[in-house]
């Protein structure tokens, strides 16, 4: 097998990328968790308290935000959407869709783990809220997040600047 030396150096000596390529610095990382059990089953979306306050540096940072959690459901048919909200306004292009749905379709009671990302440009050198949100979208039962509190939801904002 050929050894490859880019530009004549071992690897070793390699120190930085090209200056043609560019690449994004993870400026801050902020996690949020939340471990009490909560009840879900309003029509409209609830607040999880699974949140995390971030203050980007810079305008044209970007924020990268992931969420995890568990929920439980036991009711046939039930359909629950989840969504990630910047301060006050739901960041899914389809508001009502949400970033995602979950569904229990048979009789058995589901525990779901859950993870979804988002990539923002929230233009801002301002504190930001970043928090997840359920709502019921279809049935008539309740979803419960964190069940038997045996899990813990988490949220974490990642600044990458640009």
């Amino acid at each position: 097998m050929a050894i490859i030396k880019p530009n004549n150096n071992t690897i070793s000596a390699i120190t930085a990328l090209p200056t043609a390529i560019t690449t994004g610095k993870i400026l801050q990382v902020v996690q949020g968790t939340h471990a009490s059990e909560d009840n879900f089953g309003n029509t409209s979306f609830q607040a999880s308290e699974t949140d995390v306050d971030i203050t980007p540096s810079a305008t044209s940072s970007k924020v990268l935000v992931t969420v995890s959690f568990t929920l439980y459901m036991a009711t046939m048919n039930d359909e629950y959407v989840v969504t990630l909200y910047r301060d006050s306004t739901n960041l899914a292009t389809n508001a009502a869709s949400g970033f995602g749905t979950i569904k229990l379709d048979s009789a058995a009671k589901y525990g779901s783990n859950v993870s979804f990302q988002f990539l923002d440009s929230p233009n801002s050198t301002s504190q930001l809220h970043y928090e997840m949100y359920i709502k019921r979208d279809s049935g008539s039962g309740n979803a419960i997040l964190n069940f038997n509190t045996n899990a813990t939801s988490t949220i974490t904002a990642i600044e990458i600047g640009a």
